[in-house]
């Protein structure tokens, strides 16, 4: 068994006390962090045996690689468990690019462990950056620089709104990308979430504790609708998460008004428009005592978790896509598994906006923002071998869960096609949930006659009496529904 060499071990949810890594891996080549229950074919997955080549139960080290044993073929296969650390030089803020250096390189069936950092972190610098190495390059801003350059898909000389490198065309801290050997335009990647745990405080005031944001902003579905003033205000609350993870809810620490901030450059920013821009809180009026008594569930999952779009070389974090991305369901945690069709070589996965709670909807803009730490396995389906595979179609970043196949449906499904040129502008102003819906209708009723071989008339009946249909988030450009299909509706047998 290796020992557990990276250096933030205290954030290893794996490791035993001697700092010895416990995930092991089962046959269909899946992480196994609990006892397996018993088969239900309720609970069936999307494919059996999803690894060409199973493995034998194993333990992986950290650093290097393990064994394990071909099924197939009785030989030895190296697993590599790799681990990228949150930093400058390791993230890439506010894009998706086809063009981004790798962070590292992996072979099929390897776990990688990312910090992800969230970009609301500096709404309180003192409990979210403070004492963090990572965290402070990231975020760093003087006079005369930044400690990421490039912040959003716009252009660098800020000829578009004026507001800095980038434009905020783009807002999120993604961390990678990883690149997959073998992995190709036309192929599937299975991305499985093995854990995610709270990055915690690295100021020894809060220690124990892990902290999130929730900005009430003006791209919020509430903005327009306020009845007490002053109206069109933007509001960030504070909640509080128990770093290791014992207590499952957040509860409110205290919330303030954004004010005018002027950023190290002299730029002034009247409301929550660029990323990054740390609040001076003695400009800012601290309410303690808000939503009292309330306990939020905590369910930690990553905003955005996606491979490149071919379509653009930059392309914005915000809108969704095909390729995934900033999809904002809150059931993209632990023990959820993703597809994606690959769009790239090497599919070049990036990681961020990570979540510590969040409702369907994320009606005000934002969830409970919080840096995360997520450990990953990376399965590739190569498309010569998705034929007569429920995967053999997929177009779409699809969510299975051990109980339910999640759909994601957008206003566009692919809007970088769709929309032309101008399609990173357009799609703010064109996004709609009845778009979405019908997106999601029709890939949930070719997902049933495909995978399940229902008749089309079968597969409506069975959208509108057993399947719900939600809304994923009306606050990132391409607004989303999605429609959530438990597996135990084909459990079969009689009443």
């Amino acid at each position: 068994m290796s020992s557990c060499t990276h250096p933030a071990h205290q954030h290893c949810s794996f490791c035993d006390a001697k700092g010895r890594l416990t995930v092991q891996v089962d046959g269909n080549g899946e992480a196994a962090l609990d006892t397996p229950a018993p088969p239900d074919p309720s609970r069936r997955g999307l494919l059996k045996g999803s690894l060409a080549a199973g493995f034998g139960t194993l333990s992986a080290g950290w650093v290097g690689s393990a064994m394990a044993k071909d099924a197939a073929t009785g030989t030895m296969k190296a697993v590599n468990h790799y681990y990228i650390a949150a930093s400058a030089d390791t993230v890439h803020w506010g894009y998706f690019s086809k063009s981004l250096k790798p962070q590292v390189t992996v072979e099929p069936g390897d776990f990688v462990t990312i910090e992800t950092l969230t970009h609301h972190a500096g709404d309180d610098f003192d409990r979210m950056i403070k004492g963090d190495p990572g965290a402070e390059s990231v975020f760093y801003w003087d006079k005369k620089k930044k400690g990421v350059i490039r912040r959003g898909a716009g252009p660098m000389d800020a000829s578009l709104f004026g507001r800095g490198a980038g434009e905020g065309l783009g807002v999120h801290i993604c961390t990678g990308p990883v690149y997959v050997k073998g992995a190709e335009e036309g192929d599937v990647l299975e991305v499985r979430i093995v854990d995610v745990t709270p990055r915690p405080s690295a100021n020894p005031k809060y220690k124990g504790k892990s902290f999130g944001v929730n900005a009430a902003a003006w791209w919020g579905f509430h903005f327009k609708e306020l009845i007490t003033e002053p109206k069109e205000r933007e509001v960030i609350t504070i909640y509080e998460i128990d770093a290791s993870s014992e207590k499952n809810w957040a509860q409110a620490v205290y919330n303030f008004q954004w004010t005018p901030q002027t950023d190290p450059f002299g730029v002034v920013h009247k409301t929550i428009d660029y990323p990054g821009v740390i609040v001076d809180h003695s400009t800012i009026k601290e309410n303690h005592g808000v939503l009292k008594n309330v306990r939020v569930p905590t369910r930690p999952h990553f905003g955005v978790t996606g491979v490149a779009p071919k379509e653009a070389d930059m392309v914005d974090s915000i809108p969704p896509s095909y390729t995934g991305g900033n999809i904002d369901n809150w059931r993209i945690g632990k023990g959820a598994t993703m597809y994606y069709p690959v769009a790239v070589k090497g599919a070049l996965f990036s990681v961020g906006d990570p979540h510590a709670g969040q409702g369907d909807s994320e009606l005000c803009g934002t969830a409970i923002e919080c840096s995360l730490t997520g450990t990953f396995q990376f399965i590739l389906h190569k498309k010569a071998d998705l034929a007569g595979t429920a995967l053999e179609k997929l177009a779409y970043p699809l969510l299975e869960t051990p109980d339910e196949w999640v759909i994601h449906g957008f206003s566009f499904a692919n809007y970088l096609a769709e929309l032309g040129d101008k399609a990173q502008s357009d799609i703010y102003a064109k996004s709609s949930v009845d778009l979405a819906l019908k997106d999601a209708f029709r890939k949930s009723r070719a997902f049933l006659m495909d995978t399940q071989k229902l008749t089309e008339d079968e597969a409506i009946s069975l959208l509108s009496v057993g399947v719900d249909f939600a809304v994923t988030q009306v606050v990132d450009g391409n607004w989303g529904v999605h429609a959530v299909i438990r597996k135990a509706l084909f459990s079969g047998g009689s009443l």
